[in-house]
């Protein structure tokens, strides 16, 4: 079972479905069944059962997420695959010690990649879609697989099965979502 949580700044908000839903339906495709939480109620329970987790992306201004990094000191303990998606990666990034810069982007644009990532398109570069208010500086020793003109955009931890995409694969690059599925099944 993959966990999806959901970052929105409160639980069932409208977000839920546009950020949680269409990963919940690339995660079905792939032929994973997923559980979903809210980030402000994630229990021992729900981390028990997952064999890998997603932590969705929210809405351009809501990052309330980014207030409240104790929710996630939990990220530094799993050892099952996580992904963060922007403010997923943006959690991710802040409870392992990184940090964040403001960098609004709405759109379409390059990923390079920069080294070989299971998760990753194959190939130099490809199109993604972004909706961030704010880049990553990554935590310290953390490696930084692909980048745009604007911010990195995919890291992945050196010693853990941690990754986290600034882009939305969700509404071009499923490919993401169903190798991290792949990932957690072996």
């Amino acid at each position: 079972m993959i966990l999806l949580v959901d970052l929105s700044w409160k639980p069932g908000s409208l977000s839920r479905d546009e950020f949680v839903g269409p990963v919940a339906r690339i995660v079905s495709g792939a032929g994973q069944a997923w559980g979903e939480a809210h980030f402000s109620g994630i229990t021992g329970v729900d981390l028990e059962g997952a064999d890998g987790i997603i932590l969705c992306g929210t809405a351009l201004k809501d990052n309330l997420f980014s207030e409240k990094v104790q929710e996630f000191l939990w990220l530094r303990e799993v050892r099952v695959p996580v992904l963060g998606i922007c403010a997923g990666m943006q959690a991710l990034c802040l409870v392992h010690g990184g940090t964040l810069r403001p960098a609004c982007e709405i759109g379409m644009t390059t990923v390079r990649v920069t080294q070989p990532d299971p998760l990753l398109p194959d190939g130099p570069a490809f199109e993604a879609y972004e909706l961030h208010s704010f880049a990553c500086d990554p935590p310290p020793g953390w490696e930084v697989t692909a980048v745009s003109d604007r911010c990195v955009q995919a890291v992945r931890h050196p010693d853990r099965p941690l990754y986290g995409v600034m882009f939305h694969p969700e509404v071009r690059n499923d490919l993401v979502v169903e190798q991290f599925c792949a990932l957690c099944r072996e």
